[in-house]
């Protein structure tokens, strides 16, 4: 007879759990016959000794299984949608979702909330008046087949034991497990029920994956659990040194989305945006043109279709912030570098991101990047302009940058692409 003691002697010391022994622990657990004390020493066990491919597949599948799963078959058109690991000033599913929608497919983005330096999608589109992040999936899918596209919050009823096992995972130091991360993410996005999906995982100082090669191998391990689950999936490598694009907060990135779906939106971001959105379209089959759609206005109408039935406003001022202060260069020279870990803790400082999942958010904090690496720049000459509901919180932000800024008084090498590569199923 199984029981949790074993298993976890077994994985400690580096056997392979067959997959009835995975599949009956996610079942007791979810009846609390296995105690939070036992799970969170397997997921130790698993942190040192991994799980390999076809326990990893197993080990998804239960998680998936602990809960219901979205029904897109009376939507008509493709689905595809994107997840990204996080980062700093990422704001592109707020483009992408309307932008790939407008192209003919059906995005479901399911999204989640900052936590620590990395923003959150629903804060940012929170910042919009009336918009509701937390949708019945009935009106998730009501929305999406009226609009093309939602985003909205996972329900509790997608992959629960994820949500459990996360809790464990963030207070017993086992975060940092690629097999762990890839069934986390992929649970929930297999569960969605969209037919293919792409993935951008982020690599640098302001990303879960500091390293290219952490990045390569989390990336691979999600695209093997799509397709071994019947979703179509890619994903593409993108940098994180520095930050995406020029805002970096709520309202400031939905304003600068709202620049970029006119077509007027930073290099970086847009390059970012085109490549993923053109990966998602050729896995949904379709023969468009997202650039296209961003110059005729297409990409635009659909994010204001979006908003309103999700019950915002597209047309009500954004939260601004009542307190401003601007960071200047301290020499003149180039700006060679701006760590988007440094800039990312500061806005989370600022009030635009959270210590814990509970706290709350400031809609209107922020920083505006007025300067990029590669810029030249004079002494004195504004950088950063940080943006806070209270003036106490400049000096913690201020300290968050110490040594994130660069200046140097020789040229820059050409810029470096943000997409790195890009990995694809069998």
């Amino acid at each position: 007879m199984t029981d949790a003691v074993s298993l976890i002697r077994a994985k400690r010391d580096g056997h392979r759990l067959a997959a009835a022994d995975i599949r009956w622990l996610f079942e007791a657990y979810a009846r609390h016959e296995v105690a939070d004390e036992q799970m969170s020493a397997l997921l130790m066990a698993i942190y040192f000794r991994g799980l390999d491919g076809a326990e990893l597949r197993t080990w998804t599948a239960a998680m998936i299984d602990s809960g219901d799963r979205l029904d897109l078959s009376r939507i008509a058109k493709p689905t595809v949608d994107k997840h990204s690991t996080g980062g700093v000033g990422d704001k592109v599913s707020l483009i992408l979702a309307p932008l790939v929608a407008s192209c003919g497919a059906a995005v479901p983005q399911l999204s989640g909330r900052g936590l620590g330096h990395t923003g959150g999608t629903l804060d940012k589109l929170e910042s919009i008046p009336g918009f509701r992040a937390g949708l019945t999936p009935d009106e998730t899918l009501a929305v999406l087949a009226s609009a093309g596209c939602v985003i909205c919050a996972a329900g509790s009823g997608l992959a629960p034991a994820d949500r459990r096992l996360y809790a464990l995972r963030d207070v017993t130091g086992t975060v940092e497990s690629i097999p762990l991360i890839a069934s986390s993410i992929m649970s929930k996005k297999i569960a969605e029920g969209t037919g293919a999906l792409v993935l951008d995982v982020k690599v640098g100082t302001g990303a879960f994956m500091k390293r290219q090669d952490q990045a390569r191998e989390l990336a691979e391990t999600m695209v093997a659990l799509g397709e071994e689950h019947g979703v179509r999936t890619r994903a593409l490598l993108t940098r994180m040194d520095v930050p995406l694009g020029r805002a970096v907060g709520n309202a400031v990135e939905v304003a600068e989305s709202l620049e970029a779906l006119r077509g007027e939106g930073p290099p970086d971001l847009m390059e970012v945006t085109l490549a993923l959105a053109r990966q998602m379209l050729a896995l949904a089959g379709l023969d468009a043109d997202p650039a296209a759609a961003l110059a005729d206005g297409r990409a635009l109408a659909a994010y204001r279709t979006m908003v309103r039935a999700q019950g915002g406003d597209p047309d009500a001022p954004l939260p601004q912030a009542a307190c401003t202060q601007v960071v200047t260069a301290p020499a003149a020279g180039w700006l060679t570098g701006l760590d988007a870990l440094g800039v990312g803790t500061a806005a989370w400082r600022l009030g635009a991101g959270r210590a814990r999942k509970e706290d709350p958010v400031s809609a209107a904090a922020g920083i505006i990047c007025l300067a990029k690496p590669g810029e030249a720049v004079q002494a004195g000459q504004p950088l950063l302009e940080l943006r806070a509901d209270e003036p106490e919180r400049f000096g913690p932000a201020l300290a968050a940058l110490d040594g994130a800024i660069e200046i140097s008084g020789q040229a820059p090498p050409p810029r470096v692409p943000p997409v790195i590569e890009t990995i694809s199923g069998p």
